[in-house]
């Protein structure tokens, strides 16, 4: 059964929520004043919700940064200290292929907030599309300027996108993906400090309509939570970066990745190695000694897979992206410690999660899923020497 998405300010929240008939339940995403603290299930009856129920749903679940919002706005204390310096002028990078259809509605959306702004550019970069439609769409943009890498690879999108553009700061965002209207604001706000080389954001979904999206939010959400974080290589390891965000949601320093170097064009998206581009750049970072920010206020919203073959996919390819990724990291980098890393995970999390799904216990997830990410993990390690061979090969 399919579950609705709503987005409400706390102290907006209208007496009765009506027009969802033929929604069980609903996912809502809960503000303070603009900022995203809280997200929870709430049951759907006759096609409405009421606001006594549903704040004392809100009230009875909420976590520690709704609780922290909310003290805020009755002491009205502002724990951010007034800062009149401008935001840094920034590139918005969207990098796809063959996705003519999700790319108009992702432009529609950063047009109507950043077509205007002269300190913006949004770029879009083709990844060898198989016809022309990705190019006509973006044509249809006035103020989008397109750039085309012909050889396949997010990791070499993503590169072509640093090499051209024309701000410092590179904010990325998925094709299938749509910004809120604060969400550029939010993401490069802390690129002042200059020890920050990346910022990543809150994502959630856009619709949750099919079997396939609810599982993709239950089993592999990109949500990262409702509180602010700082991470440094003193408070996570490098090999576990994958904690700090999501490549839909992220925005780089691009002078600081002159010293780090680039993306890894083994991995990602177009590549056997399927994902993990983000991560090992995050891994990158930290280890070189610089801050990431998570921060939620910087939210987008993400399309998940309508179909469970796509989700399947896109499952058995994040199981092969984490161990390609801590293969590099451990024949590139010579960071022996990913061996104990990857045997733990695999014995005390996968395995277990497997036996679960296996036996049929509550709130296992789906046995097909959770068995093509340990077989996507097990074929890690061969896919990134695989596509580090074909990488090498078109480059010499």
């Amino acid at each position: 059964m399919p579950t609705k998405i709503l987005d409400l300010e706390f102290d907006q929240i209208p007496a009765v929520i009506t027009g969802l008939d033929g929604y069980p339940r609903a996912m809502i995403l809960v503000r303070m004043r603009g900022r995203p603290v809280e997200r929870l299930y709430v049951p759907i009856s006759d096609g409405m919700i009421r606001r006594e129920e549903l704040c004392s749903t809100i009230l009875r679940s909420a976590k520690r940064p709704f609780w922290e919002s909310w003290l805020r706005e009755i002491l009205s204390y502002n724990p951010d200290p007034a800062d009149e310096r401008p935001n840094p002028r920034a590139t918005i990078a969207v990098c796809t292929r063959d996705r003519a259809d999700d790319l108009r509605c992702c432009l529609e959306a950063l047009t109507q907030f950043y077509g205007a702004e002269p300190d913006v550019e949004i770029l879009v970069v083709d990844n060898c599309s198989s016809s022309g439609a990705t190019k006509e769409t973006v044509q249809a943009f006035p103020s989008v300027r397109y750039t085309y890498e012909e050889r396949p690879g997010l990791n070499r999108a993503r590169n072509k996108a640093l090499r051209e553009a024309r701000h410092e700061i590179v904010a990325f965002i998925d094709d299938d993906a749509l910004p809120d209207a604060n969400w550029l604001q939010a993401l490069t706000r802390d690129f002042r400090f200059p020890n920050v080389a990346c910022v990543t954001g809150l994502t959630m979904p856009i619709e949750l309509e099919t079997p396939a999206q609810e599982a993709f939010e239950e089993y592999t959400t990109f949500s990262r939570g409702f509180y602010r974080q700082t991470f440094t290589r003193s408070r996570i390891h490098p090999v576990g970066a994958g904690v700090v965000g999501a490549g839909t949601n992220m925005a780089l320093r691009r002078s600081v990745l002159e010293q780090t170097g680039p993306f890894d064009e083994a991995l990602d998206a177009g590549t056997p190695t399927f994902s993990g581009g983000d991560t090992e750049m995050f891994s990158r970072l930290l280890a070189a000694g610089y801050q990431i920010i998570y921060e939620p206020c910087a939210l987008n919203w993400h399309r998940h897979r309508r179909s469970w073959k796509e989700l399947r996919r896109a499952i058995y390819g994040y199981g092969v992206g984490v161990y390609a990724f801590w293969t590099r990291k451990f024949l590139i980098d010579r960071e022996w410690y990913v061996i104990p890393v990857a045997l733990h995970w695999l014995l005390t999390g996968q395995i277990p999660t497997w036996l679960r799904s296996l036996l049929r216990l509550k709130n296992a997830p789906p046995l097909d899923l959770i068995s093509l990410e340990i077989w996507g993990c097990l074929m890690g390690p061969w896919a990134y020497l695989k596509s580090r061979r074909q990488d090498l090969s078109v480059t010499a």
